[in-house]
């Protein structure tokens, strides 16, 4: 069942959400907070910005760090049909029957920026790493401290058998942009 604003600051109350916002945040932003049936999540202003200077591979095996640029700023500019990794400003903590999707905001996806987040697995907690792709042939803006995405919670009939804490999963309890883990 997908949850309503009432439910979700009922939870964020409760410690499911730190640095929350009550209500829906859009005065000269793009809006964040609790929405109907989500919440729209911030980006910290902090993020790592996929270079070529270094002529480096990607692989999520072996991640090489040179294949960053570390940026820290209010706006970060996304170079074209490149990729930025972010943090969210809010620490999360998903009840044990609850699965959490992750959409990417309307005002960025009409700018042909993309967010990617995996889904939020039951009994996760930690920042979320958001990947933000630059789909355009041109420089593109993402704002710190502003909405990014939006989350929906939806929750089980019953908790789920073997969580992402029980399985021990390796992005546990991560602070800030964490890097692939293998």
């Amino acid at each position: 069942m997908v949850k309503n604003d009432k439910w979700i600051r009922e939870m964020a109350l409760k410690g499911m959400i730190e640095s929350f916002s009550e209500s829906l945040k859009k005065d000269g932003v793009i809006s964040y907070g609790i929405s109907s049936y989500g919440y729209d999540v911030r980006i910290r202003d902090e993020f790592k910005i996929f270079t070529n200077i270094n002529s480096t591979l990607i692989d999520p095996k072996s991640f090489d760090k040179k294949s960053l640029v570390d940026f820290k700023g209010d706006v970060c500019i996304v170079p074209p049909n490149s990729f930025v990794l972010a943090s969210s400003l809010e620490y999360f903590r998903i009840p044990r029957d609850v699965l959490v999707l992750c959409l990417g905001k309307s005002t960025y996806a009409r700018c042909g920026l993309v967010v990617n987040v995996t889904p939020l697995e039951p009994e996760w907690e930690g920042h979320i790493t958001i990947e933000i792709s630059n789909t355009t042939p041109l420089p593109a803006k993402i704002y710190a401290n502003e909405g990014i995405a939006q989350l929906v919670f939806l929750q089980a009939s019953e908790p789920c058998e073997i969580s992402y804490k029980d399985r021990s999963g390796k992005y546990q309890a991560q602070k800030g942009i964490t890097l692939p883990k293998l």
